[in-house]
């Protein structure tokens, strides 16, 4: 396929979901086959359970009646605290039908991180399940419908909504948080238009095609598993799993092969613990994907045997999606390159300005992020004065292939002795040692004021392992051995676990601070 069909697609895609009569609902539902699968929802026992686009269609549309009843309208944010069971796209498909906004809660939040969002989306009502009413209960001013019998009643009493509302292009359909890896987390509002981008990212990063097994085993409180394991295989009519419970690799390797997945996608911390946890067996996929952090080479090598295929690495936002891909379909895909993330993704532009990833926004036709919900100061940090480009906050470089690198953020690069140093460069040698689990690489004032900083690492062990000194030493050898001697790490702390926001990225600005 040529460049300009690939054009050609993402103009067609783009007519559709930025038009003025966009319809969410319909987008995402009612224009599929009523008998085709949307979901299988996956038990902890491996017991599954299908829902079907007709089933998601009528139950959406008593629930949107339920929910206008108790005052939700057009453009309310409505948060939804829930795992991963029929009743969250049920009720997300709900919101959707009455022109609302879908504000995502994570299962493991506390009350305050809870509060704290339901507060920034002004929202007057919560929807949960019974396992996590209680973290509702010290929040005032807030209406609460909760799944369980009394929901199954209402949403069996109730008409079927007649009409959706529709929002068009433009009108915001979710409401996301950053993860708060350098701060308060920042609200990101998400406009129709983006079920454009959604759509690539599945087509030509993901590459999912009609006949695979596809799981994006990522948490849907969070953008990757949100995005991509909701709303994107919706749109595109394609299947994905949800799994009940979370992730161990026993869980992973036994729905991996008992259900004969095909294509997965998931965080590069399950596929270290699947590398390390020597019970992968019987697993052979067509397509595998990584994203959220940087995926370290030891990963890659082990699961072209593992796997029978090659993990390739993918890099984006929360307010972008996904944008710089090692692309899987084959009308894009390019050989990969050691600790490469990819390329552009169809339908974005990129560069790297002094030294920052940056998305040309005038050549990123699918770019939809315009600015943070109502913080004007902190949207602009993100644009050049012209907004002629994004501006990601992570450093990077770009060879003369075009293929991308990635650094860190801007805040974790590391200044020694003039040099800078990014700690995902010396992470992915410490990490290869096989009494190292888990590790976060930072920056620290140099003690002798000679350095300006130093490079600390802090090391989880494998069980069982002793955190020595000589162990230490070894570290730093094979840092200084093996990358460079400027880079190895003056101090090693062995800790029993890293900070890490709840979707799973290592809070490296807590590290600094210890």
């Amino acid at each position: 396929m040529t460049t300009t069909t690939v054009d050609a697609t993402i103009e067609r895609w783009l007519a559709t979901y930025d038009a003025p009569d966009a319809d969410v609902a319909f987008l995402l539902c009612d224009r599929h086959d009523p008998q085709t699968v949307a979901f299988t929802f996956v038990a902890p026992d491996l017991s599954t359970r299908d829902m079907t686009y007709g089933e998601l269609a009528e139950q959406s549309r008593r629930l949107a009646t339920v929910l206008a009843e108790r005052g939700v309208r057009e453009g309310d944010r409505v948060p939804v605290l829930m795992g991963k069971r029929p009743e969250l796209v049920v009720t997300l498909m709900a919101i959707w039908r009455l022109g609302a906004v879908h504000v995502p809660l994570f299962t493991a939040f506390a009350t305050g991180a809870i509060e704290m969002r339901v507060a920034g989306a002004k929202a007057r009502l919560v929807v949960t399940e019974p396992d996590q009413r209680a973290k509702l209960d010290p929040i005032e001013g807030i209406d609460v419908v909760e799944t369980g019998a009394e929901f199954d009643r209402l949403i069996a009493d109730a008409e079927p909504l007649a009409e959706t509302v529709a929002v068009g292009g433009e009108g915001i359909f979710l409401q996301l948080y950053t993860s708060g890896t350098t701060g308060k987390p920042k609200g990101v509002p998400v406009p129709v238009r983006a079920l454009a981008a959604f759509h690539s990212y599945l087509h030509y990063g993901l590459d999912v095609r009609e006949d695979d097994v596809f799981w994006n085993a990522a948490d849907p409180g969070w953008a990757y598993g949100l995005y991509y394991g909701i709303v994107a295989p919706l749109v595109a009519g394609r299947r994905n799993l949800l799994l009940a419970s979370g992730f161990t690799p026993e869980s992973t390797v036994a729905v991996l092969r008992e259900l004969g997945v095909t294509n997965f996608a998931g965080a590069p911390t399950m596929y270290r613990a699947l590398s390390k946890s020597g019970l992968v067996s019987g697993v052979r996929l067509r397509r595998a994907s990584s994203a959220g952090e940087p995926l370290t080479p030891d990963v890659v090598e082990w699961a072209e045997d593992a796997l029978g295929v090659e993990v390739r690495d993918h890099y984006g936002q929360t307010e972008l999606g996904m944008v710089i891909c090692n692309n899987w379909h084959e009308d894009v895909a390019q050989p990969l390159k050691d600790a490469s993330m990819g390329q552009p993704l169809p339908g974005y532009a990129a560069g790297v300005l002094d030294g920052q990833i940056a998305i040309d926004v005038p050549g990123s036709p699918l770019l939809w992020f315009t600015g943070y919900h109502e913080e004007p100061a902190k949207s602009a940090e993100r644009f050049t004065p012209d907004r002629r480009w994004y501006l990601s906050a992570d450093t990077g470089r770009v060879d003369e292939d075009g293929y991308y690198f990635f650094t860190a953020r801007d805040d974790d690069v590391i200044l020694a002795a003039g040099y800078r140093i990014g700690p995902f460069d010396v992470e992915s040698v410490l990490v290869t040692h096989p009494a190292v689990v888990d590790v976060a690489v930072v920056g620290r004032p140099d003690p002798e004021g000679i350095r300006g900083e130093v490079v600390e690492a802090f090391v989880v062990l494998a069980e069982g392992v002793d955190g020595s000194a000589e162990l230490a030493r070894e570290l730093q050898e094979l840092v200084r051995d093996g990358y460079s001697k400027h880079a190895y790490p003056r101090a090693v702390h062995f800790v029993e676990a890293l900070p890490k926001t709840p979707s799973g990225k290592v809070q490296r600005y807590l590290l600094r601070q210890a």
